[in-house]
């Protein structure tokens, strides 16, 4: 069951998933509200909606163009949806209700170009939307979806996308923090009331799974990660306060948010297109230059962002691994194409030497060891190969010797993408690498895909190793039910992975 969950998982963006889960919530509400089952008349829930998705979507068109950067619709719906589910409904004659929904709804979204550094947004957009409604309208939010009756709703699809992100650490962080909070103030005869309206009428689930989990806002190391879920966590318990300064959840989320940006201040860049330079069968290197260095430790991501006219349902935004070592003065990406390309990847194929792309939020753990000594394999499937060419290259140009042995697994000899950089790895750094080609292996190949013949006999000291493993999401997902069949520790296991479309 878990399998078929990830591999539909797999062919949905992470922007596209919490889209649908909040579509799905909205939905259901507006059924329940027919049976009292909600607190307000579904007209006032179509009301409403449909006024913040329109002041959010005219203010996103309105701020991009001024500021001169790609308008995403996805990312405006997200918020526009999160504030319909947070903010009070309100019928046809509130007009100061509607004008308070307006006017959160536009500072959603401002936040993103106006609150931002180095033209990378700071708070999460809903939270500041809804923050700045209540402390300058006195128009809080009151989050009315956390109801009981939603509640199964919110929990499946909030567990979707934890699977999805791989953020179970950091909810569980949060869960854990708020939760002790929760006991630490309400001792005595109140606790049990306490957690029950905890886990049952507060925006505890919908907030941890809707909010907390936004990736650009969020620190992008993992003990940052975990700090920052714990701060969120304590200031967003119910009866946590300073004197009398009450925390909501929004304010915690936006401490927290400034709490990210003061451990890891990030910018976002755009980046020019140099060159395309074809590494393998439909596969390139889009080459850009940057007018400021970026930094990263090689083996991280960047998320992307192009001005597509017409998205598909995977949107305009993806995340790339970057193939380039921090040491060369131009950032590579390798990118695979397929027949039915998405819209993104349309738009990118048709990019030409001088024009731009959006970049920012770099991040991701799958990096090298600190310790040089340790015993590494790097195990690649097609265009997985990207983060071992900016590792390999990174070791190249620092004369950095590390006992790593690589198995390339590929379809057919022309999917062998970077030979160069492996032949002269193998030449400088004495890194071995095995080819596992499908079809037509070549006479000092294993033919067929990567196995436990090959891995066994390439790396008799295996369970020693530290696994890097990086490809298509069947390969690696296969690759860890090997290892672990080999007895492999799972710590011993790092996979790659990003917070989008895998």
């Amino acid at each position: 069951m878990l399998r078929l969950i990830d591999r539909l998982l797999d062919h949905i963006t992470m922007y596209r998933l919490v889209l649908d889960y909040l579509v799905v919530i909205l939905v259901t509400a507006l059924v329940l509200s027919l049976f009292g089952l909600v607190p307000f008349p579904p007209e006032n829930l179509a009301l409403s909606a449909a006024l913040i998705f329109a002041t959010c979507w005219l203010a996103n068109r309105v701020f991009a163009v001024v500021f001169a950067i790609p308008a995403n619709i996805e990312s405006a719906t997200i918020t526009a949806l999160i504030l319909a589910l947070i903010l009070d409904p309100v019928g046809v004659g509130d007009v100061k209700g509607m004008a308070g929904l307006a006017f959160a709804s536009v500072w959603a979204i401002a936040s993103k170009f106006i609150l931002a550094v180095r033209g990378k947004h700071i708070f999460n957009p809903a939270a500041a939307g809804a923050f700045l409604g209540g402390l300058l309208l006195d128009q809080p939010a009151t989050w009315w979806v956390a109801n009981a009756a939603l509640l199964p709703v919110v929990l499946a699809g909030g567990i979707l996308i934890v699977r999805k992100t791989r953020q179970s650490e950091l909810v569980a962080a949060f869960a854990l923090v708020n939760l002790a909070a929760v006991v630490a103030t309400s001792w005595g005869p109140q606790l049990a009331t306490a957690l029950r309206e905890t886990l049952l009428t507060s925006p505890f689930f919908f907030f941890a799974f809707a909010m907390l989990t936004e990736p650009l806002t969020a620190p992008t190391g993992r003990w940052p990660r975990l700090l920052f879920a714990a701060l969120v966590g304590f200031l967003a318990a119910p009866e946590v306060h300073a004197g009398s300064l009450y925390f909501t959840p929004e304010l915690a989320l936006l401490i927290g948010n400034l709490f990210a940006f003061a451990i890891a201040p990030q910018r976002r860049f755009i980046l020019t297109l140099e060159r395309i330079e074809q590494t393998a069968a439909d596969t390139f290197d889009f080459v850009f230059r940057s007018p400021h260095r970026v930094r990263f430790q090689p083996g991280q991501y960047v998320e992307f962002t192009l001005p597509v006219p017409k998205a598909d349902n995977r949107g305009n935004r993806r995340y790339f691994t970057l193939a380039s070592s921090p040491g060369e003065r131009r950032l590579r990406l390798g990118v695979k194409f397929y027949p039915a390309a998405s819209a993104f990847k349309r738009a990118l194929a048709a990019m030409t030497p001088g024009d731009t792309i959006h970049a920012a939020q770099v991040a991701g753990d799958f990096t090298l060891p600190r310790d040089r000594g340790r015993k590494i394999a790097f195990i690649a499937g097609g265009i997985g190969i990207t983060p071992f060419r900016s590792m390999i290259r990174h070791m190249l140009d620092n004369r950095e010797v590390r006992p790593v042995t690589i198995l390339y697994a590929v379809e057919r000899q022309r999917d062998i993408a970077y030979r160069d950089i492996l032949d002269a790895a193998a030449d400088e750094l004495g890194i071995a690498t095995y080819y596992a080609v499908a079809r037509d292996p070549g006479p000092d190949q294993y033919p067929g895909y990567v196995d436990a013949r090959l891995l066994q006999a390439a790396l008799p000291d295996y369970r020693e190793r530290l696994f890097y493993v990086s490809g298509p999401q069947p390969m690696v997902q296969a690759m860890r039910r090997l290892l672990h069949q080999l007895g492999v520790h799972r710590s011993q296991i790092k996979v790659d992975f990003f917070p989008g479309f895998a």
